[in-house]
């Protein structure tokens, strides 16, 4: 049967979180469950965390934040997001990334149009166990060039972590 085409159940629990920098990542559906259409990606992401700022083009991206408050800042703005807020990032948005305003870890669902970035944090995160908030360990410069590579390979472009300041 094309698993593409049946229903899919999927929850936080049966499956493993992928750690890059601080944050971990469940996968809940992937582009090879959506045939590559949607990617749906629950995010655990510690006091004063969150990515790099990039940009993606090809593809658009939502937040619901489920738990705490955000930051979402681009080059024009900088607007807070809390619990029950939506951010949309529309097909090829601005640069952009986000960081946790909360004193606890926030929790955000992250929904992208088509899958992609579900594959890209699975080929540069190392697994962990659900719920686990990895430590920060920093990148080497080696492992920088490889995220860099494969970002561009499935269509974003990261930028320093000072980009937007």
């Amino acid at each position: 049967m094309d698993e593409t085409k049946s229903v899919r159940i999927s929850n936080n629990t049966s499956s493993e979180a992928i750690a890059i920098g601080a944050s971990a990542y469940s996968i809940l559906l992937s582009g090879q469950h959506s045939n590559g259409q949607l990617g749906i990606i629950e995010m655990l992401v510690p006091p004063g965390a969150g990515p790099v700022p990039h940009e993606h083009k090809g593809f658009q991206e939502c937040f619901y934040v489920l738990e705490g408050e955000v930051e979402m800042k681009t080059k024009e703005h900088t607007i807070p997001a809390k619990q029950g807020d939506l951010i949309h990032i529309p097909l090829d948005g601005p640069v952009h990334c986000f960081k946790n305003t909360s004193s606890t870890n926030a929790r955000l669902l992250c929904i992208v149009v088509p899958s992609g970035l579900d594959a890209f944090f699975q080929e540069v995160g190392r697994k962990i166990p659900v719920e686990t908030i990895p430590d920060a360990v920093p990148p080497s410069p080696e492992q920088l060039l490889f995220m860099n590579q494969t970002a561009e390979k499935y269509g974003q472009k990261l930028y320093p972590k000072d980009y937007l300041d």
